[in-house]
């Protein structure tokens, strides 16, 4: 007689590449948790020095490409690209040493126990949504409408 074992079906829990959060896995949060608790806290705060750490080294990699890459080409349509690149390359590194005060004023609003509420209203922005944007300082509903007014200012 032949008897059949009864086979257990195993759930993968492991997070794919592209759904980590600057090499954090989401929060998973637990029924009834409490908005905030120091579990949270301590995701954010480690999203936030990810972040931060990922574009320093992008900054020192821009560093290293132009020492590495300053050379003086012959041809003026390659100097013109090489020049073009350059500037483009600056610019994104401006933007990210804005995003970087920014990063560095969010943590420092993790440490005083400020984050991840609205400022204008109050009312708790979102793990998702601080995980999406976590330099978030508004709500959704804030957000929306701060946005229809900025159109309308146009």
């Amino acid at each position: 007689m032949a008897t059949k074992k009864a086979t257990k079906k195993v759930t993968d829990t492991t997070v794919n590449a592209d759904q980590l959060i600057h090499g954090i896995e989401p929060y998973k949060e637990k029924a009834r948790e409490k908005y905030m608790n120091p579990n949270q806290v301590d995701h954010f705060r480690n999203i936030l020095i990810a972040w931060k750490t990922n574009l320093l080294d992008e900054v020192s990699r821009t560093i290293n490409l132009m020492q590495d890459e300053n050379i003086n080409h012959p041809d003026p349509n390659d100097r013109a690209s090489q020049e073009t690149d350059m500037s483009l390359e600056l610019r994104n590194r401006d933007r990210e040493r804005k995003l970087l005060k920014k990063i560095d004023q969010t943590v420092s609003r993790v440490d005083s126990d400020d984050y991840g509420w609205c400022d204008r209203c109050g009312i708790e922005i979102g793990i998702r949504r601080l995980e999406a944007r976590p330099t978030a300082e508004l709500c959704v509903d804030c957000k929306t409408l701060n946005e229809i007014k900025e159109r309308q200012m146009i």
